[in-house]
């Protein structure tokens, strides 16, 4: 596995990471204590871990803070990066300590690597969330702080009501067909030296529908086989020093095989061909 400095943040974490949004009856069911398909998702994560993949996200609304504990028991706890999310209806000063607090309790472990704040509620001064983020911060509880589903002036804000502390991460969507961060987001991390995390890299499964199986082909000339998964998770990891693809690991073998987006780089021309792809 390769790895990468995430921001500035002087921690380097792995090229890919994975993702723990499952589905909405995870989110409901698991609130009962029933996990549909939980031991495939506990080898899924576990796939990742042992081969190399050391950043692993989630989040309190998800459901998966205790299978990504369980999953990460017995690895050294310092040399991963885990990442969870507070919901937009805990953004009040101790609403984000508790929340922060049970969080640490799901995940089994003492200290938080990176806390985003999932979507902006505009109900909520962002100061006051973000004093609380610097409590956390000073209290040794979480490392980092990071956003998620941020616009550019949100972002800009948000690093503005910080005293102490720097924004470590924007979590975005981002793939190969849905680019729309590349005119605002992207510019703005690389320039101020913050990382960003891309979820639904494969198009929530469009790109693995609709990727053109000749251009397979052309990769192929100088790559050798590779699958459509590999290509477009490479083509994040080749195009942007500072974006990190986490899809979502749920299936042992889709781990196994996006292990093998890494360790090779598309050329500049690869990645030009394959931009010009169009997508229905």
């Amino acid at each position: 596995m390769e790895y990468r400095a995430f921001g500035k943040t002087g921690v380097k974490v792995s090229v890919i990471g994975m993702g723990t949004y499952y589905d909405p009856a995870w989110i409901i069911l698991s609130r009962l204590g029933i996990r549909p398909g939980y031991d495939r998702k506990f080898k899924a994560l576990r796939v990742g871990l042992e081969g190399g993949i050391n950043f692993v996200d989630t989040a309190e609304i998800y459901g998966s803070e205790p299978l990504v504990g369980e999953a990460i028991r017995g690895f050294d706890r310092e040399g991963l990066f885990i990442a969870t999310k507070v919901w937009p209806t805990h953004l009040r000063y101790e609403a984000v300590i508790k929340a922060a607090k049970r969080s640490l309790a799901r995940l089994g472990v003492k200290y938080i690597d990176l806390y985003q704040i999932h979507f902006p509620n505009r109900r909520v001064p962002i100061t006051e969330t973000m004093r609380a983020m610097e409590y956390l911060v000073d209290n040794g509880l979480i490392r980092f702080i990071g956003l998620s589903n941020f616009s550019l002036n949100q972002v800009i804000e948000a690093q503005g009501a910080l005293k102490k502390y720097e924004i470590a991460s924007i979590q975005m969507p981002y793939s190969l067909m849905d680019r729309r961060i590349e005119a605002d987001i992207i510019p703005y991390a690389k320039k101020n030296g913050m990382a960003v995390i891309a979820y639904y890299p494969l198009g929530h499964g469009r790109l693995i529908r609709e990727f053109p199986r000749d251009a397979l082909e052309v990769i192929a000339r100088n790559h050798g086989p590779k699958t459509v998964a590999q290509v477009v998770l490479n083509w994040i990891i080749s195009k942007h020093e500072n974006v990190f693809p986490i899809p979502r690991a749920s299936n042992p073998d889709h781990v196994r095989e996006n292990l093998g987006a890494a360790g090779w780089r598309l050329g500049e021309d690869e990645i030009r061909y394959l931009e010009g792809i169009r997508f229905g």
